[in-house]
């Protein structure tokens, strides 16, 4: 019999793994469509992009990260394979304090740009700040699809890093992997682009309220020319969902219980 003392473990019920939303935002949306500035050419802008970025966040983020999480990075020396290049990196979606600063520590010193959900910019004060930060926000809808897709080619033109989610909703510290659609893949098998991935662990420790976060660095992954651009897409899903389903089998924990509703 448990003792009347000890903490009910928190439960999340979902009815659709691809789609539910399990933190959902408030407040009025900024819109995304194709006067949206992507990338902003203001030079004032952009110095002060590089200084909050590298200032302030980047060591806010390690700073952070290494207090809550006492996180451990496993395999990075694999990204320097593409140290000069472009590349693509997909993560699982588990970390309300952590999914928006593990990019920048894990690709160090490369600045990352994560392609984020428009409810991200709310106001323009933190649309300012986020696109600041490396945000690439996904249209509100279609007619923002070209101007969004051609940031993503600039960037990784520059050589800089993209990162995603694929499985597009944040499950707050999920111990598995969720399915995902091999759609945000078009984007490397269009670019003939390098892919990783980062898989996001979590440990047991004692005293602390939060697990020990372990992120296990895989790949590259890359296209294969003797297959269209959708059978790439495909693969390179496979590949990466294959290869973070087993770096979460690390996962020893279980913070939140998630539920399927009984219809």
């Amino acid at each position: 019999m448990k003792k009347a003392s000890q903490k009910k473990q928190k439960i999340y019920y979902y009815s659709d793994m691809l789609n539910d939303e399990m933190i959902g935002g408030s407040g009025k949306e900024v819109k995304v469509d194709r006067n949206f500035k992507f990338i902003s050419k203001n030079p004032i802008w952009k110095a002060f992009s590089f200084l909050v970025y590298r200032l302030i966040l980047t060591p806010f983020a390690f700073l952070h990260c290494k207090l809550k999480f006492g996180f451990k990075i496993i395999g990075k020396e694999k990204l320097k394979k593409h140290k000069k290049d472009g590349y693509f990196v997909y993560s699982n979606h588990v970390l309300a304090g952590g999914d928006a600063f593990f990019p920048s520590i894990v690709n160090f010193p490369k600045k990352p740009y994560i392609v984020v959900n428009a409810k991200n910019l709310k106001t323009l004060g933190s649309q300012n700040l986020i696109m600041m930060l490396g945000a690439i926000p996904v249209p509100s809808g279609f007619d923002g699809m070209v101007e969004f897709k051609k940031a993503i080619r600039k960037r990784f033109e520059e050589k800089a890093i993209i990162q995603i989610y694929p499985e597009a909703h944040l499950w707050p510290y999920y111990a598995g992997i969720r399915p995902f659609l091999s759609t945000s893949f078009k984007f490397p098998a269009e670019m003939n682009a390098p892919v990783y991935c980062s898989t996001t662990t979590f440990r047991k420790r004692k005293h602390f309220k939060t697990p020990k976060v372990e992120i296990f660095i895989d790949g590259p992954f890359y296209p294969d020319h003797n297959l269209s651009v959708k059978e790439n897409q495909q693969k390179l899903r496979d590949e990466v969902y294959g290869a973070m389903i087993e770096r979460s089998k690390n996962t020893n924990c279980e913070v939140i219980k998630y539920e399927q509703r009984k219809n």
